[in-house]
């Protein structure tokens, strides 16, 4: 039987897999789970969400299992993910939930849950909850059960927190912000504004129908033509719950999360920020990254594909940067999760401080050509192993040596291999992925 929790809370389509009647489940589960059991204080949980529409009917039953467990709510409204876990956090709530399905389109929706202090779960917390859903003996009565109310400053609140993060002013940078109609429009301009930038918001009226729909930072095209239209210093693309940071710089051209991570990094090590002198990224992160680092003295970690394990990776070596190539930057020191505002405000942060633009800073490292090839095989697990793939892999690995790099890893959904494979130029990138991919297909 697969886990009710994914990679990143419950996701599903909404009012279909996702119902109202299994988030109150989950909710109230979670209110049972997770709170402290001191009983002599009421308990008290931090509920926001996107602005797609089955959210309305979400938080309503998400606030209905958490007051039915005995459980107080703050509702902050549409925010973004990392801004309902700091507020977690600085409101001294014991349960974080997050209704969102982050990048994912509109009819889908999920839960993201935060403890106290606004940290995610480990997969034996999700797990007591999933195994507690149809528990409903002991529910409290009387005056004993939550209270809900809203709490109408949390954008206010937020913004004040990233500019206490990210004080260096912005004042003479241009920015357009593409908020993908999501969580971030009203608080990612206002953000960017109190900062001291220019900003021209695109995509930032939700109708809670249009987000992500051809917009935000997995659509980025439309911020390109953007930024050349206004002549801006930059573009930031946002995803739906803005956890995640794309950037564009004056002349049109991505610059995503590695160099991204690239440019904070060696921020950070000539401020003496960076912990360790050590960054955290993925096995999917581009080699030009590591090559980056190495350049810069600085030691790259890397983990298996997720956020989630980044975040493992960061807390347990007490490390202060990390993250994935698709923008989601964590800044543990100011945030307990993925936080593509404070992203954005950090790397703006840079361009005003050495007063270079963009194009200059993304040259910290050289994006090597990375092809992905997917493969459907029988047995992915035995597709790996076999003599025949390890043999073809250690051939193209001596073949490329250290301008390229090989990686093939099993999907964690369907009996899929992904064969990634970074080289010089894109033809010989493709070559090898095309003939490694023929390779693992032949396993039976």
């Amino acid at each position: 039987m697969s886990r009710l929790f994914g990679t990143d809370g419950v996701r599903g389509l909404a009012n279909a897999e996702l119902t109202p009647e299994l988030a109150m489940s989950v909710a109230s589960a979670a209110a049972r789970v997770l709170y402290d059991r001191d009983d002599s204080r009421r308990r008290v949980a931090l509920v926001g969400r996107d602005p797609r529409a089955s959210g309305e009917m979400l938080e309503a039953a998400v606030t209905a299992g958490l007051t039915s467990a005995g459980a107080d709510v703050l509702r902050v409204g549409v925010l973004p993910t990392p801004a309902v876990a700091h507020l977690v956090g600085a409101l001294g709530a014991d349960i974080g939930v997050m209704i969102s399905a982050s990048h994912n389109p509109m009819p889908d929706n999920g839960i993201k849950l935060f403890a106290a202090g606004g940290h995610k779960l480990p997969d034996v917390v999700e797990d007591e909850i999933a195994a507690r859903l149809h528990e409903h003996d002991d529910r409290p009565t009387g005056v004993h059960v939550g209270r809900a109310r809203d709490v109408p400053d949390a954008v206010r609140r937020y913004g004040d927190h990233l500019l206490a993060a990210a004080p260096q002013p912005l004042t003479g940078l241009k920015v357009v912000v593409d908020c993908a109609n999501g969580a971030a429009a009203e608080a990612a301009p206002q953000a960017y504004r109190r900062a001291g930038a220019e900003v021209i918001a695109i995509n930032a009226d939700p109708d809670g129908i249009n987000i992500n729909d051809g917009v935000g930072s997995t659509h980025i095209e439309g911020l390109c033509a953007a930024v050349l239209d206004h002549d801006a210093d930059l573009g930031i693309a946002h995803d739906g719950d803005a956890d995640r940071c794309l950037a564009v710089d004056s002349t049109g051209t991505v610059v995503d999360g590695d160099q991204i991570m690239a440019i904070l990094a060696v921020a950070m090590s000539e401020s003496g920020e960076l912990a360790d002198n050590t960054l955290v990224a993925t096995v999917m992160s581009n080699l030009g990254l590591h090559l980056a680092m190495r350049e810069h003295g600085v030691l790259l970690r890397t983990t298996k594909v997720g956020d989630r394990y980044v975040l493992e990776e960061l807390r347990s070596g007490s490390y202060s940067l990390g993250g994935e190539q698709s923008g989601h930057v964590v800044l543990p020191g100011h945030a307990t999760t993925g936080d593509g505002l404070l992203t954005a405000l950090r790397l703006m942060g840079r361009m005003s401080a050495t007063g270079s633009p963009l194009s200059s800073l993304a040259k910290v490292m050289r994006r090597l050509p990375q092809v992905l090839v997917n493969v459907r095989v029988v047995d992915k697990a035995v597709a790996v192993s076999a003599a025949e793939v390890t043999a073809a892999v250690g051939a193209a690995e001596a073949e490329l040596g250290e301008t390229g790099r090989v990686l093939l890893r099993p999907s964690g959904t369907e009996q899929l291999v992904r064969v990634m494979v970074e080289a010089p130029n894109e033809q010989t990138a493709q070559q090898v992925a095309e003939h490694l991919a023929e390779v693992v297909a032949a396993i039976r």
